[in-house]
């Protein structure tokens, strides 16, 4: 996901498409500098307009499209600015900062494209393999049930929202669709 040849390649394969779930990620929680910066947000950020550009041409073509992109609390400035939340004390410049780029680029796309749903999820923290030197994370069905809902939302679903397992989080906005 961070080649555009790759990518095209990828969906060049696929027939139809109802459902993309954006949800390659990396923690980039070593030095913060140019080059880490820019593995952060090719990953975390431009690899979700790489995926949903080369998609969408097969989207439009869903009685019921959706994507979901795979983003974090992180990104969200209500969270990490709310002491009451574990956000608010977990220095992830990068992860955090191109995270709330992958949320703004959903609320965007929900903009730019009305007939598809666009949401982005904050799973929880899930042990994958991204959490494992930390040894914290909820098993990853537990995780997924999230992303499921989403991706199975009906034609008249929210669109352009940052959602965790409990539904839109509290004071982020809606996009005006």
């Amino acid at each position: 996901m961070t080649d555009d040849a790759s990518v095209r390649a990828a969906l060049a394969t696929v027939g139809r498409l109802d459902v993309l779930i954006n949800n390659a990620g990396i923690l980039a929680d070593g030095d913060v500098d140019g080059p880490a910066a820019l593995r952060a947000f090719d990953v975390n950020a431009v690899g979700v307009v790489r995926v949903t550009e080369a998609a969408l041409p097969l989207l439009r073509e869903s009685a019921n499209p959706t994507v979901v992109t795979v983003s974090s609390s992180m990104g969200s400035f209500w969270a990490v600015t709310n002491p009451e939340r574990p956000e608010s004390g977990m220095p992830l410049a990068l992860y955090a900062a191109s995270k709330a780029a992958a949320t703004m680029l959903t609320v965007q796309y929900a903009k730019l494209h009305p007939q598809i749903k666009f949401n982005a999820v904050e799973p929880g923290t899930t042990a994958t393999d991204m959490t494992a030197a930390y040894g914290i994370g909820r098993p990853v069905p537990d995780s997924a049930r999230t992303v499921v809902r989403l991706a199975t939302l009906a034609a008249d679903g929210p669109t352009g929202t940052l959602q965790d397992e409990n539904g839109i989080l509290t004071g982020e906005p809606v996009a005006d669709t």
